[in-house]
């Protein structure tokens, strides 16, 4: 149950709607406890009036309107009851929900590549419930339980303090059953909330890729996958209910003890004259009462223990610290970047890796500059871009900005004056102008036109029915590979960014396009700092500085005429790439 404290701040949040809420179960069982009694007092009434010849309706009457008014009052406390407690718990999961997204936003880029999206979806689904359940049903009804036990028990106490302790005798096994009961819930709601965590990652893996499945027609062997999974998640639903099925048995029959107990002993004093038979009647109304509480224990167990297991995995999430984060090294006085980016003698290894990625690192970059970095497949181009941004940091080594450490510079200011095209383009199931304009809050059409205007997609996207308000599919599924690079050009290029990295950003656009594309970005790059990688010497040709990976570590730099006379690795991509264009011309 300890995974469950970490709800304290969020109860905290609404306490006084709580409270309130923990009044009015005071209150409607206050106005419920009391009718057993009335009805006690009508048996006795009814019993004297049938004795004696007489029927004495006025006085039926008044225990009859004493009950209903009563009743009616307890409802109007229950539906308050319901309007805080199971209304705050809605409010709560709301907040854990938006809380989860939050905190995960801000979890290093490789946290989440090594964690399953189904598995995160998961957590967001089904465990916040777990948890809501535990802040609703979980506080009114332990509540409810506690106030009609008490109540209930000072009430039987009153009436006939023997038959009350014998009644008790079974409610010890109650606790201990719903005890031993409640452990083993707890451990089978675990792994079934894992087994369905996998379940969801493979129907999001399936649907994502669902273009590869088709296209290797692995339909079938996917809907394997899936049944196996399906099947696994059945078989441990299955035990979880055969647990929960032996504990709603156990509690109607300990509790059936009980009755049997109230009727004998009772009807014992009843014919010894020493109890009348409308506190007979009472007391087992009272009985009745301590029904739902003794089985409402065992469910509300069942919910504590779901709970706890749901906030556990939770948890593990929230104390998940990011690797990335503002400390208390941060300037926070820096609000702006201009672009100058310095590498001194930078290494970076990847957890777990058995070599670092890059290798002594030192590389200046003026403001203003554009800089192409090219380079076979693997010797860490990426990675390299990767660090600027602070998507990873760096393990050895020091990266300026503008003459401050890197980790100085306010993650938002840093972030917000890059324009980053990744090497995997993804677009959202938005239109085209959202895409283009996300991460803009205050923009104006024309910068979005422009920005089009710059990466070459506006004559692609006038030719849709809704232009710029045309709704692509998941990831941009409805665009081609060449238009998806497009939008994400302009995408980064209208945050008006001082750093554009453009990570292959152009190898599903045609040469000529791309000579277009290049032409506007060094108009529109004045004064700002372009890093651009790719493996067509036909983009980084006009670069003022050429950078060649391998292996991790610079082995060329200068201009293109630099390195074709080298004779290195940029010479014999440049070679490669001529003899391609002269066989297609061929």
């Amino acid at each position: 149950m300890r995974p469950l404290f970490r709800l304290k701040p969020y109860l905290f949040r609404y306490k006084k709607t709580l409270l309130f809420g923990l009044l009015t179960v005071i209150g409607s069982n206050a106005f419920t406890v009391v009718q057993p009694m009335f009805l006690g007092k009508a048996v006795d009434q009814l019993k004297r009036g049938i004795g004696s010849h007489t029927f004495v309706s006025s006085d039926l009457l008044v225990w009859a309107g004493l009950i209903v008014g009563f009743s009616i009052i307890a409802g109007i406390f229950t539906f308050l009851t319901r309007q805080t407690i199971i209304v705050t718990s809605r409010h709560i999961e709301f907040d854990l929900r938006n809380d989860l997204l939050s905190h995960l936003q801000k979890l290093s880029y490789s946290y989440f590549q090594n964690k399953p999206t189904g598995d995160l979806m998961a957590h967001a689904t089904n465990d916040i419930s777990a948890v809501r359940n535990v802040v609703g049903p979980g506080i009114m009804y332990p509540s409810d339980t506690f106030m009609t036990l008490t109540f209930v028990l000072i009430m039987m106490f009153m009436n006939d303090w023997q038959l009350t302790l014998l009644v008790l005798i079974p409610m010890p096994f109650v606790s201990y059953v719903v005890y031993r009961l409640g452990k083993l819930v707890n451990k089978i709601f675990t792994d079934r909330q894992e087994q369905f965590s996998l379940l969801t990652t493979r129907a999001q893996e399936t649907l994502s890729g669902v273009r590869i499945v088709k296209a290797y027609v692995r339909e079938e062997y996917e809907e394997d996958r899936f049944r196996k999974l399906s099947w696994d998640y059945l078989k441990k639903n299955l035990v979880l209910a055969k647990v929960q099925s032996i504990m709603w048995p156990m509690m109607f029959v300990l509790v059936g003890l009980s009755l049997v107990i109230t009727i004998y002993f009772g009807g014992l004093k009843v014919i010894d004259g020493r109890m009348t038979i409308g506190t007979l009647t009472a007391f087992t109304a009272y009985l009745g009462m301590l029904i739902w509480p003794m089985i409402a224990f065992g469910w509300v167990t069942n919910i504590l223990q779901q709970g706890a297991a749901s906030m556990g995995r939770l948890a593990a999430i929230f104390d998940t610290e990011p690797e990335i984060k503002d400390t208390e090294a941060t300037n926070h006085s820096i609000d702006h970047i201009d672009g100058d980016i310095e590498f001194r003698s930078v290494s970076f290894m990847h957890k777990n890796a058995a070599q670092p990625t890059l290798k002594n690192i030192n590389l200046k970059i003026n403001s203003g500059m554009t800089v192409a970095i090219v380079g076979y497949t693997g010797t860490g181009k990426s990675t390299l871009v990767n660090l600027i941004p602070r998507l990873y940091d760096i393990t050895r080594g020091e990266l300026l900005i503008d003459g401050n450490d890197i980790r100085r510079i306010p993650l938002e200011v840093l972030r917000s004056n890059i324009g980053f095209v990744p090497q995997e383009t993804f677009l959202f199931s938005e239109t085209i102008a959202e895409n283009i304009r996300y991460g803009v809050d205050n923009f104006v059409e024309e910068d979005l036109k422009s920005a089009a205007d710059i990466s070459q997609i506006t004559k692609d996207v006038l030719e849709f029915p809704k232009q710029f308000d045309t709704t692509i599919g998941e990831r941009g599924i409805t665009l081609s590979g060449g238009q998806k690079q497009r939008t994400s050009i302009a995408r980064a290029i209208m945050r008006q960014p001082k750093i554009l990295i453009l990570d292959d950003a152009l190898s599903a656009v045609d040469t000529y396009t791309e000579e277009n594309i290049l032409q506007h970005l060094r108009e529109f790059m004045k004064g700002r700092t372009s890093i651009i990688i790719s493996h067509r010497i036909s983009t980084v040709k006009n670069a003022d500085l050429i950078v060649v990976l391998q292996n991790g570590e610079i082995v060329e730099r200068g201009t293109h005429n630099e390195l074709v006379e080298l004779d290195g690795i940029y010479s014999e991509l440049h070679r490669k790439q001529l003899l391609e264009q002269e066989l297609e011309t061929m």
